[in-house]
């Protein structure tokens, strides 16, 4: 699937491409599945057009899962056959992963387990990687109490088990229909929207000492709420480093993903997945993504 420029999902056509280059310290992937975030109907509206550079057409994707078909040149670390998973983004938009085929840097890659899906493979990395690098730079211990935006979104379930699993208290904003869910996870769930800051001030009367961002616009809630010396970040909102936090934007890493799979593999990590759909309705799951209403996961399939 790919886009010619700027615009809206519609704007995606079913497109013959080359197959791509594989260079050196290069690995190609046949495509089991590629994964809908945010990010790719960002992009092909140019809102990051300031930040990266584009080649066009662009194929969109930074998420996949799929089997190795070649190596490039000093690539130990793969072979053809391999199952694997990657953030797939790159220094520019371009070939991304709603395709048959991509070709990734050997280091962005990690192998998928034994026993772990492909399908919830392709889930994982750009959602569980920015979960991951968020709680790192929180510096996040069994002592804090974490406020988390979106806590039942594609980021936030995610960072939801991370934190609770390193012994965080966690408190989670969701609407009414996804608070059993947190619960489940061993959060405590409160309805985000007007009062915000006064239900997350009962659960917690001295603040919560962290908080991640997942949705964006919620600046002035997190400083109402964050205690004396606590830390916040966001992935949405490049504003809060105005106000003390840090934005993230994270970097594809191979061996923390690699990390990640391995969680998926011992249980310890759940990727929920809402639906898949046919690489030919890729632009059906964009809308589906940019109106927020995916109850999960959107995985592309470019075998069907």
């Amino acid at each position: 699937m790919t886009y010619s420029a700027y615009g809206d999902p519609q704007n995606l056509t079913l497109t013959e491409m080359p197959a791509p280059k594989v260079g050196p310290g290069w690995v190609l992937i046949a495509v089991e599945r590629a994964a809908v975030n945010p990010v790719d109907w960002k992009l092909m509206a140019g809102g990051l057009d300031a930040m990266m550079d584009v080649v066009f057409p662009v194929t969109p994707g930074w998420d996949v899962s799929g089997v190795v078909e070649a190596v490039g040149p000093d690539v130990p670390e793969f072979s053809v056959g391999d199952r694997v998973a990657s953030y797939a983004r790159k220094d520019y938009v371009h070939g991304g992963t709603y395709a048959e085929h991509v070709a990734v840097p050997a280091t962005s890659a990690a192998k998928v387990p034994e026993g772990v899906d492909l399908a919830t493979s392709a889930g994982l990395p750009l959602a569980g990687l920015t979960a991951k690098r968020s709680l790192e730079i929180l510096e996040l211990t069994a002592d804090d109490t974490l406020l988390i935006h979106a806590a039942s979104g594609g980021v936030g379930h995610l960072a939801a088990q991370l934190a609770v699993d390193a012994g965080a208290r966690v408190i989670g904003t969701a609407s009414e229909a996804n608070h059993q869910r947190l619960r489940d996870l061993g959060v405590e769930p409160v309805a985000y929207g007007e009062g915000l800051v006064e239900r997350v001030r009962e659960l917690a009367p001295q603040g919560v000492t962290t908080v991640a961002d997942f949705v964006g616009g919620v600046l002035e809630q997190t400083t109402a709420v964050l205690a004396e010396g606590g830390r916040h970040i966001s992935i949405a909102d490049p504003s809060v480093e105005q106000r003390g936090g840090h934005w993230v934007w994270v970097r594809p890493d191979g061996p923390r993903l690699a990390e990640l799979l391995g969680r998926l593999a011992d249980g310890t990590l759940d990727v929920v997945v809402d639906r898949t759909v046919p690489l030919a309705e890729a632009a059906e799951a964009m809308e589906v993504s940019r109106r927020g209403e995916a109850n999960g996961k959107l995985l592309i399939d470019p075998t069907r």
